[in-house]
């Protein structure tokens, strides 16, 4: 039965959240507890429950919030300005190729694996050239996310970690053999953005101008930019991705020190801070508030137990005498994985069961891990409600979850089957 609720859960989310009934927020605390309630778990038990979802998902969120409050202090100094006027100089007021654009420099953001980082620089870049020009915002949302799907299978990323660390094994025998696949999805992410670029093209034509960016700009906003710190605050920032890459700080505690001393250079007077923090608030308590009710949410079904019989009910639908088909399965069915289950719970979870399953009938476990990472939480990962970085993508983009789902969800899939094609063709995994 508690697979039976657990899918049920995540059935009537899914639901309200894409039919508009319920906020994602509202769902994501609501959901889980009222059938945790019809499942026979007391309050105390839920309550919990959800606790531990709220710590395991609290540095992120403490990471999140001031990272968000970091990167809108550049944004407001013009740090990124001199970038964006020589990105759209360059593109020349065609769609195509700031479509394609964005997807070349998310690709190239995005080697360091981190998607919260890459979600905040591309946007902060694109979004203004996208305003400008008229663009759909669903469409830069959605090939940020696709150009970070194949890119995070680089072995740094957490999600390669956890697969890694799960089938102990190390990248030369996980990622290596994905190369000729993550390759062929990066070429279908361009194929995408050429796709993309060709009908805003033909919607809105090539539009020229002489992009000043100056020009856009309130008379608020110009009162808080700080052209004479530019190479401070870039110092400052290329420091802060240097550290943060190596790891030799905790990342929250790391982006709250780095917020601080970017308040202090640039707005030393305590009212233009206050108008700095009074400006980003409803943003930075958007993006935590759904970092935190994720936890509830994940929580709930992780410490009930629901998760694990999920897992164990799956594995049971697939046919001993079609056992040879578990990862060619596990690869098409990887990427919807990443709105069903967390990173933790999946590779925690649900690598486990597969991979013994596998060996039980002479398959190789890695190819399981191989499998999952061609979509689960890498392409899939910038589309699930169970990922902070989605909410901060989403909230950047200014763009509904459901809607953002339902417009790339099928090209991201598309990713994960031609990924899934090629890794057949090389041999990272069998049928």
């Amino acid at each position: 039965m508690l697979s039976f609720y657990g899918f049920i859960i995540i059935i009537v989310f899914l639901a309200l959240i894409i039919t508009k009934r319920l906020s994602v927020i509202t769902a994501l605390v609501l959901v889980p507890i009222v059938f945790a309630f019809i499942a026979g778990f007391d309050y105390k038990a839920i309550g919990a429950m959800a606790f531990t979802g709220i710590k395991q998902v609290a540095p992120t969120g403490i990471l999140l919030m001031f990272a968000v409050l970091y990167f809108s202090v550049m944004l407001d100094t013009g740090l990124f300005d001199p970038v964006i006027a020589l990105i759209v100089r360059s593109v020349k007021g065609d769609p195509l190729k700031v479509v394609v654009g964005t997807a070349l420099l998310t690709m190239l953001v995005h080697l360091d694996g981190d998607g919260t980082a890459t979600f905040m620089i591309v946007l902060s870049t694109f979004l203004p050239i996208y305003k400008k020009l008229g663009m759909s915002r669903l469409i830069l949302a959605g090939i940020v996310a696709l150009s970070v799907g194949p890119m995070h299978l680089v072995p740094w990323s957490g999600t390669s970690v956890r697969a890694m660390s799960t089938l102990n094994t190390d990248a030369m025998h996980m990622f290596n053999p994905n190369i000729p696949a993550m390759i062929g999805g990066l070429i279908w992410v361009l194929f995408v953005a050429y796709i993309f670029g060709r009908r805003e093209r033909k919607r809105l034509g090539i539009i020229q101008f002489d992009y000043k960016h100056s020009e856009n700009f309130s008379d608020e906003q110009r009162s808080l930019r700080r052209p004479k710190l530019i190479l401070i605050n870039a110092i400052l920032t290329v420091s802060l991705i240097v550290i943060l890459l190596k790891g030799v700080v905790p990342a929250p505690a790391l982006f709250i020190v780095a917020s601080i001393i970017a308040l202090i250079i640039n707005y030393n007077k305590l009212p233009d801070q206050q108008k700095i923090m009074k400006a980003h608030g409803a943003n930075i308590f958007l993006v935590s508030s759904m970092i935190f009710a994720a936890g509830v949410y994940s929580g709930i079904l992780t410490e009930s137990k629901m998760i694990a019989a999920m897992a164990a009910d799956l594995v049971h639908l697939i046919p001993k005498e079609h056992a040879s088909f578990i990862p060619a399965i596990t690869a098409i069915i990887s990427m919807p994985a990443s709105i069903l289950f967390t990173p933790d719970a999946y590779y925690y979870g649900v690598v486990p069961v597969l991979s013994n399953t596998c060996i039980q009938l002479g398959i190789d476990p890695l190819e399981i891990g191989r499998a999952s990472l061609l979509g689960q939480m890498t392409v899939g990962f910038p589309l699930s409600p169970l990922t902070a970085s989605t909410f901060l993508l989403i909230g950047f983009a200014e763009v509904e979850l459901g809607e953002h789902q339902r417009f790339i969800f099928k090209w991201a899939w598309g990713t994960t089957i031609v990924m899934t094609i090629i890794a057949l063709l090389t041999g990272s995994i069998h049928i």
